[in-house]
This record gives C-alpha cells, sequence and structure tokens, in this order.
C-alpha cells in the first residue's frame, strides 16, 4: 500500500510544481540568469583544479622515471 501511496503523492507534488513554474515562469528565468555566472565561476575553478592536479601527477611521474 506504502508503494501507491508514494506513487499518488510525488504525482500531485509533481502537478504542484509544474503549476507553479507555469506561474512564476519569470521569476523562475531570472534565476536561472542569476545562477549562470555562479556555474560558470565553479566550473572554471574545477577545471583549473583538475589541470593542476594532472600537471602534479605529471611532474610527479616524471620524477619517478628519472629515479
Amino acid at each position: 500500500m506504502g508503494r501507491y501511496a508514494g506513487v499518488v503523492a510525488g504525482s500531485i507534488v509533481m502537478l504542484a510544481g509544474i503549476v507553479g513554474l507555469l506561474n512564476w515562469w519569470s521569476d523562475f528565468v531570472i534565476l536561472l540568469k542569476g545562477m549562470i555566472p555562479a556555474i560558470m565561476i565553479f566550473a572554471g575553478a574545477i577545471s583549473v583544479i583538475a589541470a593542476l592536479s594532472e600537471i602534479k601527477d605529471e611532474a610527479a611521474a616524471k620524477r619517478e622515471e628519472k629515479k
């Protein structure tokens, strides 16, 4: 019986989310526009960290190779 209640509750919440999204579409778009720079900053930072880690690993491998 619990599974069916979960399906019903999930369907109700999903429908409420769709109605809310349609009613507040302009606010949602503003939120997305505000999130894009933050996402780009975090993605850039992760990219830099990954590249630096790769450079450090490559340097360590070269040092091991010389030994």
